[in-house]
């Protein structure tokens, strides 16, 4: 019962600290520290009230999802006022997404998104599956779970990217050296 009402206090918190924090960002040049530290004040404050009220586990949780859904909200409306802004602006540089496509930036994008991506990602994860304290099934399990999140950062991350050169760089610079480190802690 306590969670059915805590809920939409939750949410509509997390929409008035995020709205808060986002108004203060926003006038960078006339800095509103009252307009933050409230921000902040309101989303801790209901953390802390829903712990105490809830209990530690599902309190933190339920807040945790709940102003996050609602500070969601928040960042969803100034997304189409920003997109609407920027048109108008006029402004010079498209997004990487937004740019005329051509068929061989797509296509060495996608290569390197996939398979190269997938190299770093595999890297990285046997870095953190040989370097992680613990027992040895649970590191395998880690870094089993952690490739696909890690892939998808690399695909991402390259497909967002203006310069390839870059993102080819960084992905191969990366897999030589998680295979090296992962190599090196498995011989000690």
């Amino acid at each position: 019962m306590v969670i059915a009402l805590a809920a939409p206090l939750l949410i509509a918190g997390g929409a008035l600290g995020a709205a808060m924090l986002r108004r203060s960002w926003l006038r960078r040049d006339r800095a509103l520290p009252g307009l933050l530290l409230a921000g902040w004040t309101v989303l801790i404050g209901l953390m802390v009230a829903a712990v105490l009220l809830v209990g530690p586990v599902k309190g933190l949780a339920l807040a945790l999802v709940m102003e996050g859904i609602g500070a969601l909200a928040v960042v969803w409306s100034g997304r189409v006022q920003r997109k609407a802004a920027r048109l108008r602006a006029g402004d010079v540089a498209p997004e990487p997404l937004e740019e005329p496509g051509r068929f061989g930036r797509g296509v060495l994008r996608a290569l390197l998104a996939g398979p190269l991506g997938m190299t770093a990602a595999i890297a990285v994860a046997f870095c953190i599956t040989v370097y992680l304290p613990g027992d040895p099934r649970t590191r395998i399990v880690l870094g089993g779970m952690l490739m696909p999140v890690l892939w998808g950062f690399a695909m991402t991350w390259t497909l967002a990217d203006r310069r390839l050169l870059r993102a080819t760089v960084m992905l191969v610079g990366t897999s030589i050296i998680g295979f090296g480190l992962a190599a090196l802690g498995g011989a000690v």
